[in-house]
């Protein structure tokens, strides 16, 4: 468990899974302060947005949400992504980034929150 809530942004194009994902985050003593559906509202709060961490789909409505992640690492900081294509559909680059391979269980989501919480 990691040792404080943490606020995170859920960047989510399905709102079924986004809701999931925000279940699971408050079951586990977190707060989602945002969740992103399209790349410019994703980029927008990215950007601006007070947040410890966010959770990111790899595709969001067909477009790739590297640039979501590019805003990110400027900004120092950390996200996990999350995706039903597994690795494969990962870009090399990231390859240091925790993944969460969808569907994913509540303990796996904690698993990389712990993984991640390190570095908040």
């Amino acid at each position: 468990m990691t040792e404080r809530g943490l606020r995170v942004l859920v960047v989510e194009d399905e709102s079924m899974i986004a809701m999931l994902i925000e279940d699971s985050l408050c079951e586990l003593g977190h707060e989602v302060v945002a969740i992103a559906s399209r790349m410019q509202e994703a980029l927008d709060i990215a950007r601006k947005g007070q947040f410890d961490i966010a959770i990111i789909d790899v595709n969001l409505d067909g477009e790739p949400s590297y640039p979501v992640a590019d805003v990110l690492a400027e900004r120092n900081v950390p996200f996990i992504f999350a995706t039903g294509y597994g690795s494969k559909g990962l870009d090399t680059r990231y390859s240091n980034i925790p993944l969460l391979t969808k569907p994913f269980l509540d303990s796996e989501l904690e698993t990389a929150l712990v993984q991640i919480s390190k570095e908040v």
